[in-house]
Parts: C-alpha cells; structure tokens; sequence
C-alpha cells in the first residue's frame, strides 16, 4: 500500500509540473493570477535552457533535503569512484542521460504538436516499461495488467480535446513523444536495477545533477543569442517551482519503484495525463468536456482496480 501511495503522491507532483510547462511555454489564465506565461518558445534551445535553470536551482535544495532524509548520500556519492563500484556508476550515468533524454525529446514535442497529445504519447511508457522490465528484469504482467494498462490508455486519450487532434501537426514531434516516452521506460527499469547498488535518493539526486551537467554543456556548444530579451524574472520562479515539483515527483516515484517495481509503477503513472488535465481545470480553468470527464472516469476506475489485480 506504500508503494502505492508514493506513486500517486508522485503523480500530483508530474501533473503540476506538466501545467507548469504549459505555463512556460504558452500564456495562461491562472487562478488567483490572471493572464501569464508564455515567456519561452518551444523550441530544442529554450528545452536546454529550462532544463539547466530548473536544476540549477533544484540541485543544491534536493542536496540539502537529501542529506536530512538520508544522511549517508555524499559517503555513497564518493564511493562511485572506486573501482568496485563501477557498475552503480554506470547505473548512475545511465539515470543522468536518460532524465536529460526524456525531458528535452518531451519539451521539443511539445513545440511542434499540441501538449495534450505530445504528453498522452509520452505516457504509452508503461508499454515500454513492461516489455523492458520483462526482457530484463524478468517480470512479465499478467493479462489482467495489459488489459488495465489499455483501459488506463484509452482514457487518457479520451482527455484530450478533439479539436486538438484535427489542429494538425508534425509526424516528427509525435515520434519524439513516443521516442520521450522509450527513454522514461528505460530510465524507470534502469532505477529499479540501480537500487541494487543505490538508494532511491542518491540515484534520483545523481540523476538531477548529471541532468544539469549535461544542460550545461550543450548551452556552452549552443550558446543563446537573445536572451537579453528574455523575462527572466519570471521564469526563474516557474523554473524553481518547476524543478521542486519535479524533483518531488521523482523522488517519490523512485521510492514507489523499490515497493512495488517498475511496471506498476508505470501502470499507476499513466494515469498522468487525466490528472493533468483535472489540475488544468481547477488551476489555469481549461474546460473539460463531456467525453473528456469520461476518459478521467475510466482512468479512475483503472487505477483504482489496479490494487485487486497486482
């Protein structure tokens, strides 16, 4: 039940960060606000630049966290460096470049298709996560569990606004959604694989600053040329806000994973997209049509049957 708990926890945050991102990138009514966002342009460039900021500042908060909640981390952090320690590093490296892949490949689909499906075509994870769990870990769903995965599926898509699927769009950011979605999978087998040698904290800590490193350097190979003309202000409040809700997130969903293992992990985390969009309504006033309320039914429903069927 604890492990079902910290995923659902994990799953508030993503959807928070997901509305986050909208209000990033596109101007929002958000209430008890009025009228903001939309200080980046979607673009590959300005997914490097949110990602360094977020972790930027995230980075040193979760350190300072991190050492309350487990005070061994930097004893753990510095034994990587011995040779016998090579494969938790190669697991660590891994976590890095699989968060930093998934989150840039998601940002740039989300600037050339429309964020409701570019984050419903992320979150076909769980598929991915199940076969990569089975053909490497061993553990293969049950019927009953890719029947509920399908359910839970079906209604997130059914939460996306029609007018959204006929607003057109390019073949290349739905690749790079599914694509985003792979490189989730392999990063929540990987974490499951790496708490052999980490503990959930130290992996997700690690994972967040390899991320920022690796922003870092593809800022210095690709430098901004506007930014004077940024409101930064602003973005560096969504950014920290961005980067706690996200850090968050992860660390619950990795803690989630030690209790009940990376497939129903994901099976429980495709519910994000319906969630995303009962948050939307309540924080930035999307409506919600009737067809849409359906499709948040049956993830409900989903995910609650989820706990008789393990």
């Amino acid at each position: 039940m604890l492990g079902f708990i910290l995923i659902l926890l994990s799953s508030l945050f993503f959807c928070i960060q997901n509305v986050v991102v909208r209000i990033l990138f596109a101007e929002q009514t958000l209430i008890g606000i009025g009228v903001t966002g939309g200080f980046l342009a979607p673009t590959l460039h300005n997914s490097f630049l949110l990602l360094l900021l977020r972790m930027v500042l995230a980075v040193p908060l979760m350190g300072l966290l991190v050492s309350r909640l487990h005070p061994p981390i930097w004893k753990e952090v510095r034994q990587l460096a011995q040779p016998s320690e090579r494969q938790a590093l190669g697991h660590a490296i891994a976590g890095g470049l699989l968060m930093f892949t998934y989150l840039a490949l998601l940002y740039v689909s989300i600037g050339l298709i429309a964020t409701a499906i570019a984050l419903t075509l992320f979150f076909t994870f769980p598929l991915f996560t199940a076969l990569l769990s089975w053909c490497f870990l061993g553990q293969r769903p049950s019927a009953m569990q890719w029947g509920i995965m399908g359910c839970i599926m079906m209604g997130s898509a059914l939460t996306i606004p029609a007018e959204q699927w006929s607003g057109g769009g390019s073949w290349v950011g739905a690749v790079l959604g599914v694509a985003s979605g792979v490189a989730y999978a392999a990063y929540t087998v990987n974490a499951q694989k790496s708490f052999d040698y980490l503990h959930p904290l130290t992996y997700t800590w690690l994972s967040f600053a390899l991320t920022l490193l690796f922003a870092a350097i593809c800022l210095v190979v690709w430098p901004i040329t506007d930014a004077q003309d940024l409101a930064w202000t602003p973005i560096w409040i969504w950014s920290l806000i961005s980067g706690i809700v996200t850090f968050s997130g992860h660390m619950l969903f990795n803690s989630g994973i030690k209790y009940i293992g990376a497939t129903l992990a994901s099976m429980l985390g495709s519910a994000n997209p319906a969630l995303t969009v009962v948050l939307a309504w309540v924080a930035i006033r999307e409506t919600l049509a009737s067809i849409q309320l359906l499709g948040v039914g049956i993830v409900t429903v989903s995910v609650a049957s989820l706990g008789r069927f393990r």
